[in-house]
């Protein structure tokens, strides 16, 4: 049995992630800035540390981390249009979970992202969407070039429909929805076995049940340049 911390231990995503991991044998630790969050976290089987992903620094993240062996980074600035969140939130976040895993020793960090941010954007974009593409896009750079061994999972726009454990799942797919009940399934996959160590894919519903899916991108991760 593995502890596995999850930064934003609270969100959709991740609420959906933490049954999945207690069934593969492993015990969520959930992050979060408030303590009204521990009850509803402990019935889906996660343990819960208290962490203020804008407030606390580098080294309050290492500690939330200790014991752990695997850091998830599912935090969000949310959507109320604060421009600044996405960058506290999102990069910031980010960055500081990477120091922190680093600091705790832990090798292993799979980056929750979003479908398409390192393409150039419409002049009409919105400012709140503009940063947060710039936000997941730089940090998920930082991922990539931080010596860890790390995954990110793009998806597309995140539903709430029920799974389908069917996916696409490809350096780069076609936009479209996909349930965050399988974005779960398929990070929990993926910490559960090593499938995507290395590589950056963008995910959507498809046709693909998500075990071949995830072994088609390691596979295509593995090959030699």
């Amino acid at each position: 049995m593995s502890r596995i911390a999850i930064v934003g231990g609270h969100g959709n995503v991740a609420r959906h992630l933490h049954p999945l991991l207690v069934a593969a044998g492993h015990t969520p630790v959930a992050l979060v800035r408030r303590e009204d969050y521990r009850g509803e976290l402990e019935g889906l089987g996660a343990e819960v540390r208290l962490l203020d992903i804008e407030n606390d620094d580098a080294a309050a993240f290492a500690a939330a981390f200790a014991g752990c062996s695997a850091v998830v980074f599912a935090a969000g600035g949310g959507a109320d249009g604060n421009i600044e969140r996405k960058r506290t939130v999102d990069l910031e976040g980010t960055l500081k979970s990477i120091e922190g895993a680093q600091q705790a020793g832990i090798s292993r960090f799979v980056q929750l992202s979003a479908i398409g941010v390192d393409k150039p954007l419409p002049d009409d974009t919105s400012e709140v969407w503009a940063a947060y593409v710039a936000a997941k896009r730089d940090s998920d750079a930082a991922v990539r070039a931080s010596g860890l061994d790390w995954t990110v999972v793009r998806p597309g726009a995140l539903t709430d429909d029920p799974g389908t454990g069917l996916v696409e799942i490809a350096p780069e797919v076609e936009r479209g929805p996909v349930p965050r009940a399988d974005v779960a399934a398929v990070i929990a996959r993926s910490l559960d076995t090593g499938d995507g160590l290395g590589a950056q894919f963008e995910l959507v519903g498809g046709s693909t049940p998500i075990a071949p899916a995830l072994e088609a991108i390691a596979a295509q991760s593995a090959r030699p340049e």
